[in-house]
């Protein structure tokens, strides 16, 4: 996000000094019938300007069991101004059978301030999963802030034990509306739609899963 690269900035500005952040881009709650669906997605990050070590976690709940674990541990290097190249190790702990896949990625800030962020994952088996981000921060007002998002997912094999498809996976599209009462905590409330496609909506289909689900969301945006 913008604060984090500000803040990436001003550690290069110094002597370079040894930094650290966490920080919880989304924690909320997804209305999904009468199911409680919580969800998680954070991030701790240390190391220098130029070089960091990051770990990456996302996480569902349904109904009070673990749907989704997803947990990423990656070496950043800074490669261009705002740009880093990363690669690391990706373990799905949820859905079962556990998966292990390598990851090869590179994020960073594209024109117009559009924060994107590409992941090829090289799994076990030879499976192999592209993950694809953008996002972009509108500035209403100086405390308000509307954040539309947008991930795809692809997977070169199907994966019957998990209900994955090959090909495009799913889309998932957020809408956040945040309300900065100050820069590091900030409440909003949004909309998220994922759609399911191929043989992954197959899957979905035979076990009495919905292929295209809108839920209305609420959060919490904190770091620190």
């Amino acid at each position: 996000s913008v604060s984090v690269l500000s803040i990436q900035a001003w550690a290069g500005s110094e002597d370079d000094p040894l930094l650290f952040m966490v920080k919880f881009d989304e924690l909320e709650l997804r209305d999904l019938g009468d199911d409680n669906v919580q969800f998680l997605k954070g991030e701790a990050w240390l190391g220098y300007d130029l070089h960091k070590l990051v770990f990456i976690i996302e996480a569902e709940r349904v109904a009070g069991s673990s749907e989704e674990v997803e947990l990423q541990t990656l070496y950043h290097k800074a490669v261009a101004p705002h740009w880093n190249l990363r690669f690391g190790w990706r373990r799905d702990f949820q859905p079962a059978p556990s998966r292990n896949w390598a990851v090869v990625g590179v994020n960073g800030l594209a024109p117009y301030h559009v924060a994107v962020s590409s992941s090829l994952f090289i799994g076990e088996s030879g499976r192999a999963a592209l993950r694809l981000k953008a996002e972009y921060e509108l500035l209403l007002t100086q405390r308000l802030v509307l954040l539309p998002k947008i991930e795809m997912n692809f997977h070169t094999r199907s994966d019957e034990e998990t209900a994955t498809g090959s090909g495009l996976v799913d889309t998932e599209l957020s809408l956040h509306l945040r309300y900065e009462i100050r820069r590091r905590f900030a409440p909003y409330v949004g909309v998220y739609r994922i759609k399911k496609f191929g043989r992954s909506a197959d899957f979905a289909r035979q076990q009495r899963e919905t292929t295209d689900d809108v839920q209305a969301v609420a959060g919490i945006h904190v770091w620190f």
